[in-house]
């Protein structure tokens, strides 16, 4: 884990195994609420081969110390200080629910560094329920139960649910509460067309925190997009399907390097 200083406070990244090297896209991993480089392990191992890939732990989350921030904006400016940071140029940025929120709206404030976009289980708009925002405040561990109970499938094994609830009960109350406030402040729906780069949306078919009609909506917006609903996952579809995941960005990824030859 690498970490640098930004606007006081800290932001981690790993990279892949070869690290940033030269002649090699890069792509770039951010996280949701609560969340941490490791929800990308999966596509940090599958990627690593062909491109430069770095995962980012946002200020507050994972092995990144200081406080989270409360605004989609905060943690934005975040993401351009690290980018601004690395070496060669970003090929790709990828955004899980708060990540797709924070790495829109980059794209719409800083799109010469955005190349293309992979948002999962996200939206323009991402309201939160107030018993959520309110549970969070006095039944810590109840309510991250009750969250990861909507993020994860019915056909999920029960293993994979439960290290998801405890990763979460890691998160520092008030960064999970800021996240999700950030969330639910969050809403790009008159901007949405505005995007640019490619993207593709991911969703789970059984995504009941930012069900398949958000990223059907953001389809319809934004002018180049495609849209991947996967089978048996829900709002952790990259960790309940990752080789099917894994699968559908590999043929976007080859379809933006067909058109740059």
């Amino acid at each position: 884990m690498q970490f640098l200083e930004s606007h006081g406070k800290q932001i981690g990244y790993v990279t892949g195994r070869g690290g940033i090297a030269e002649g090699r896209k890069t792509l770039i991993f951010v996280h949701g609420s609560g969340g941490s480089h490791l929800h990308w392990n999966y596509q940090r191992q599958f990627f690593q081969k062909s491109y430069n890939v770095v995962m980012v732990d946002l200020p507050g989350h994972g092995d990144a110390e200081s406080k989270g921030e409360d605004s989609v904006e905060a943690y934005a400016a975040h993401l351009l200080y690290l980018i601004r940071s690395l070496p060669g140029e970003v090929f790709c940025l990828f955004g899980h629910s708060l990540g797709g929120a924070i790495v829109q709206l980059f794209a719409l404030l800083h799109p010469r560094h955005v190349e293309a976009l992979v948002l999962v289980g996200t939206g323009a708009r991402l309201r939160v329920l107030p018993a959520i925002l309110a549970g969070l405040k006095g039944r810590f561990e109840e309510t991250v139960r009750l969250i990861n109970d909507y993020a994860f499938s019915k056909k999920t094994p029960p293993d994979l649910i439960q290290r998801g609830i405890e990763a979460m009960l890691r998160t520092p109350p008030v960064v999970l509460h800021g996240d999700l406030s950030a969330c639910d402040r969050f809403d790009i729906m008159d901007r949405l067309g505005d995007i640019q780069a490619p993207t593709l949306l991911v969703c789970g078919e059984d995504d009941q925190l930012t069900p398949p009609k958000y990223a059907h909506y953001s389809a319809e917006t934004i002018r180049d997009s495609r849209l991947e609903i996967i089978d048996d996952a829900g709002h952790m579809v990259m960790l309940e399907q990752p080789e099917e995941f894994n699968r559908r960005v590999t043929e976007f990824l080859q379809s933006l390097n067909a058109n740059t030859r």
